[in-house]
């Protein structure tokens, strides 16, 4: 099958309010609950991947003043989630739906467990109001609902579940990343030129729903205040503006909003806010600094996004590898490059440029400190943009760099799928033994 851009970005782009993890878990429990209408919910029992686990602990949720926590997450999809709305899921949660929840879970009521054998995007929610037993199944992507069953028996189908659920073999997203691990750079490249006004539209959506979560970590210094902090220290002088540091505080200053629970979405690439932030805003903030046409700009998003999703098809959804730095930090670079008339030995050399730079950036879970690393590798994409226009490329004897940045992707997926399996678990354990 042939897959065209519009394909791409309907699977690998889309709004999303909060941190996907723990919105993931939220939606997870708002379709169980779903499920039981006016009826008292007496317990929730949660069962997550170590992935889930990970990123859902320290990040703030949206609508809840500051919580974070795995139990808080689906006890507020729980009394105030609404399904329909997907990823967006707590954009409907109240004052009120904070109270119920924190309530429900300081009488004992939620129950989360860590399934730690378990590979893969897994998330298991039942819900049980006197005898009846309502439970969620989510797997593989963040918003892909694959089972619901109501007292044992299958829930063919509700209005919030997809057309289609995705099958971790054979659906829509398996298949399509495995077109993508099979193309060339080059020919990635080549199918931008496919983009339609409604492809376009949809891109300067994303950078319009992005822009609004910078201005607003800007001018309120959200999260750890990383964006905020950099525009300070230029005001003071004591840092010049140019276009790296330029990318690194608006890319940041998003990124402090959103980590700090901020109730505005953010348009996501593959699977993750932080990583369409990563993937837009750096090369928005690029285009102020050069003489291009703003149809330029909006395929050079474009091309981000597809090489965020193409590097994403070799590393697996989540992994211990920082996905915001090494694939949306490629996608931008790639991006960028493009936006500053690069050929695509230009693109190649700059994707390996980064790659060399960030590949042993760990994840360590969602949280305000994100902030810190979308500054960096902002910044990043840009300096390797310019180094590999400047001629400048890593040599392929260099540690796990290939010959091309196909070569290049295939071994940092090889890194991240087997080399950091205890990794992820150490990174895990310790995040568990400070709580």
């Amino acid at each position: 099958m042939q897959y065209t851009v519009k394909d791409i970005l309907k699977i690998q782009v889309a709004p999303a309010l909060g941190c996907t993890e723990p919105v993931a878990i939220a939606l997870g429990a708002a379709a169980a609950a779903a499920l039981l209408p006016g009826q008292k919910i007496t317990s929730l029992a949660l069962s997550v991947d170590p992935n889930i686990y990970k990123n859902g602990m320290a990040v703030s949720i949206p609508g809840s003043g500051g919580l974070s926590g795995l139990d808080t997450a689906a006890a507020l999809g729980l009394f105030g989630g609404n399904p329909a709305l997907r990823l967006e899921v707590l954009e409907s949660v109240d004052e009120e739906a904070v109270t119920r929840a924190l309530r429900f879970i300081k009488n004992g009521h939620v129950k989360v467990k860590l399934l730690s054998d378990r590979r893969g995007l897994y998330i298991k929610t039942v819900v049980r109001a006197g005898k009846h037993r309502a439970e969620s199944v989510i797997r593989d992507i963040h918003d892909n609902i694959v089972s619901l069953t109501l007292d044992g028996e299958p829930v063919k189908s509700a209005p919030f579940m997809p057309d289609e659920a995705v099958d971790s073999d054979t659906g829509d997203l398996p298949a399509m990343e495995q077109w993508l691990k099979d193309r060339r750079v080059a020919e990635l490249l080549d199918i931008v030129d496919e983009m339609d006004r409604e492809d376009r539209e949809f891109i300067e959506e994303g950078v319009r729903v992005n822009l609004r979560l910078a201005a607003y970590g800007l001018k309120h210094g959200s999260g750890l205040g990383v964006g905020r902090t950099l525009e300070r220290l230029v005001r003071q002088k004591l840092v010049k503006r140019d276009m790296i540091l330029a990318a690194r505080i608006l890319t940041s200053s998003a990124s402090d909003a959103r980590m700090a629970g901020v109730k505005l979405p953010a348009m996501s690439s593959a699977g993750s806010g932080n990583h369409g932030l990563t993937a837009v805003l750096p090369i928005w903030a690029v285009k102020d600094y050069v003489d291009c046409e703003p149809g330029t700009v909006i395929e050079a998003i474009c091309l981000s996004h597809i090489i965020t999703a193409y590097v994403k098809a070799h590393t697996g959804r989540l992994s211990a590898v920082c996905g915001c730095s090494i694939a949306a930090g490629a996608g931008a670079t790639a991006g960028i490059t493009y936006l500053l008339g690069g050929d695509m030995a230009h693109i190649a050399g700059a994707i390996k440029n980064l790659t060399e730079d960030l590949a042993g950036v760990i994840c360590d879970g969602a949280k305000a400190g994100c902030s810190l690393k979308l500054a960096t590798a902002a910044g990043t994409a840009v300096q390797a943009a310019l180094f590999a226009l400047q001629g400048v490329f890593v040599k392929p004897t260099d540690g796990i760099i290939g010959q091309s940045p196909e070569q290049t992707m295939q071994n940092i997926g090889t890194l991240s799928t087997e080399g950091m399996i205890e990794t992820d678990r150490t990174i895990l354990n310790i995040m568990l033994n400070k709580f």
